[in-house]
């Protein structure tokens, strides 16, 4: 029922599942912070990167402790940053490989830039003041 489903999702997440998703965040801020100042860009680094890699697989693996807490959201909004990044960055490899297609792949990318920057500020902003992302 909708009663017990926002009294479980008030429910306080354990320290661990705040410290992971703390983590998660400051690995993708890491790899954006290497695409800026290093020779990959801002999407390479984040979806390639070793950082963002381990922070999507240290999401799957404490999610299950997240559920039914506040916290779950932000795991929902983690895995969902960095799997529509992949796709994007997909589409925007097939739109390179026809020339015409180049300028539309470099929008994407400098527009995907801007969206992961937005949605790890945003998204560790919320887990700091401990509020709910939206579950889009």
């Amino acid at each position: 029922s909708m009663t017990s489903s926002v009294a479980a999702a008030s429910r306080e997440p354990l320290p661990s599942v705040l410290t992971v998703a703390n983590i998660v965040y400051a690995l993708h801020a890491f790899a954006i912070v290497v695409g800026l100042v290093g020779t990959a860009t801002i999407v390479g680094s984040f979806v390639g990167s070793v950082p963002s890699i381990i922070a999507v697989v240290l999401n799957y693996i404490k999610r299950s402790d997240a559920r039914g807490t506040w916290a779950e959201s932000h795991y929902r909004w983690q895995i969902r940053t960095f799997w529509y990044s992949i796709v994007w960055v997909l589409v925007a490899g097939v739109l390179f490989v026809t020339l015409i297609g180049i300028p539309f792949a470099f929008a994407i990318l400098g527009v995907l830039a801007i969206w992961l920057a937005y949605r790890i500020g945003k998204g560790w902003l919320r887990l700091r003041d401990h509020r709910p992302m939206y579950t889009d």
